[in-house]
């Protein structure tokens, strides 16, 4: 299985030194069947005095940070190696109930995945783009359906770096033609979960080979997508921004029902406005050579 290495390198610097509140890190991947983390490393200057890990109740990692020091720079570099195995979405997968939609979910797997289904900020809008993946009558092949509007996202849509705070309403992505990766999953869950098919957020790094041609996001990145989850595969990675299925370039930190709950730093610090200067993010993955049998 390939060895990918991640660095992600975040820095804030300040015009004068400033105080430091709580800051919430989501930085290491996720530990799930088909990626596991073989070490991990977070080093943070200043030292902070109190670091604590936890995993919240989807099984994500989570680091906070409690500091004591002033500073005019507070750098986060998170290096990270990780054992990955690509996985396809195939028809023969799927269970045979759920090979056509609408199809429901077991009663033992519906509890689970209830907050995936509730819907994401429905529009008409929405249902009618959405209505163009299914027959007349609201049925669908559910693998072609899953990968058709995956890559119909990728086709139609403008994928753009955006980088004020939030997420842009999928309505309005709708009517813009265009929005961040972030913002392209949400699309797709808005119209997933109007259906009744469960959706969930993912963020983590999008893996380039050097010859892939996308200089948004050359050498790896941040990046958002979607996890379908179809009986019998069970969660499946969906990356409309990107019109690929499967998890071959995808690793996973955080899944969440919601972005808010997937964002990689978020914190705090005690100063004027006229203190921040900037924030820089360095992130690359590449994958390492294997060894032994």
């Amino acid at each position: 299985m390939p060895i990918r290495d991640i660095s992600h390198v975040t820095t804030y610097h300040y015009n004068q030194p400033v105080a430091f509140g709580e800051h919430r890190m989501m930085l290491r991947p996720r530990d799930d069947d088909d990626q596991k983390v073989i070490a991990a490393e977070l080093e943070i200057t200043p030292k902070p005095k109190q670091l604590a890990w936890t995993q919240d109740s989807l099984g994500n990692h989570v680091a906070t940070a409690h500091f004591g020091d002033r500073a005019c720079e507070l750098r986060f570099v998170s290096s990270v190696r990780l054992d990955h195995a690509p996985a396809d979405f195939r028809l023969t997968d799927i269970k045979d109930f759920a090979r056509s939609y609408p199809f429901a979910y077991a009663p033992e797997d519906r509890p689970g995945l209830e907050p995936f289904i509730q819907p994401l900020s429905p529009h008409p809008a929405i249902d009618r783009w959405s209505a163009t993946f299914f027959r007349d009558d609201g049925s669908a092949d559910t693998h072609e359906l899953l990968g058709d509007m995956t890559r119909t996202i990728r086709r139609t849509f403008k994928h753009v770096s955006r980088h004020e705070k939030g997420i842009q309403p999928a309505v309005c992505t709708l009517n813009l033609g265009s929005g961040s990766c972030r913002d392209l999953a949400v699309l797709m869950i808005t119209a997933l979960r109007a259906r009744g098919i469960a959706a969930r957020f993912v963020s983590g790094y999008l893996h380039l080979a050097e010859d892939d041609d996308d200089d948004c996001v050359a050498g790896g990145n941040t990046h958002a997508w979607v996890q379908v989850y179809v009986p019998g595969p069970g969660w499946v990675d969906f990356d409309p921004s990107g019109g690929s299925v499967g998890n071959e370039k995808l690793i996973r930190v955080a899944v969440a029902h919601h972005p808010r709950e997937a964002i990689p730093l978020q914190g705090t610090w005690f100063g004027t406005a006229a203190d921040y200067l900037a924030m820089k993010v360095a992130v690359k993955v590449t994958t390492a050579v294997a060894t032994g049998a």
